[in-house]
């Protein structure tokens, strides 16, 4: 089972989106079980159970995990072919976000709009590789920042943009034989806390307004 795996074809991406199967996806990401078996966690009948699986096997969400015979009966084990999925914007092909359309680096729609291709291209590029049976070769750093004030909010991104783009001017060799393009992608956004139900959700530091849209 892979540990997370990209919903690409918007058909998939509908299926998985439903209620009951989303929740048939939750427990078989937890182990193999059979329709029978699910039957009774899901409050379904068995014979509805066994449909909503078989819609799920028809789009690889799911896959046969093994049989086993119960009195006169073999039930099918099946598990779920991920412990989480995300939906490509390539599912939503006509209408996925584009950078280039809007470009401004302190708009946070923008920013989605990174999100959503980074997405999109490493999706791509696992199924890709996955069918060549290739690794594929990716780097992420993921970390936290308390800054005091706006202000040095202000200077981190100013620093972190100068030491970025140095390293980009340095290592950038766009006529290197045999060389091949990586994309960067920097964010910088406030983290999101647990909200209690009688407190209101208040910005850690002051947000500038974002332009109208264009």
């Amino acid at each position: 089972m892979l540990d997370v795996t990209v919903i690409e074809d918007p058909e998939a991406a509908a299926v998985s989106l439903d209620p009951v199967r989303a929740r048939l996806l939750a427990e078989l990401a937890a182990g193999p079980a059979s329709a029978a078996m699910l039957a009774g966690k899901v409050g379904l009948p068995r014979q509805k159970v066994n449909y909503h699986l078989k819609t799920l096997e028809k789009h690889g969400l799911v896959e046969l995990a093994g049989e086993r015979r119960k009195g006169n009966v073999t039930e099918r084990l099946m598990r779920a072919t991920a412990a989480s999925y995300v939906i490509s914007p390539l599912a939503l092909a006509a209408v996925q976000p584009d950078p280039d359309r809007f470009r401004d680096q302190l708009s946070a729609r923008w920013l989605l709009a990174l999100g959503a291709r980074l997405v999109r291209d490493v999706g791509t590029l696992i199924t890709g590789a996955a069918k060549a049976r290739k690794r594929l070769a990716t780097y992420a750093l993921d970390g936290e920042v308390t800054f005091a004030s706006a202000a040095d909010r202000a200077a981190f991104v100013q620093e972190l943009t100068a030491g970025v783009s140095a390293l980009i001017r340095k290592y950038d060799a766009p006529d290197a034989r045999g060389g091949r393009g990586h994309r960067i992608v920097v964010a910088v956004h406030p983290t999101v806390k647990p909200q209690s139900a009688d407190e209101p959700d208040r910005p850690a530091l002051p947000v500038q307004p974002e332009p109208p849209a264009r």
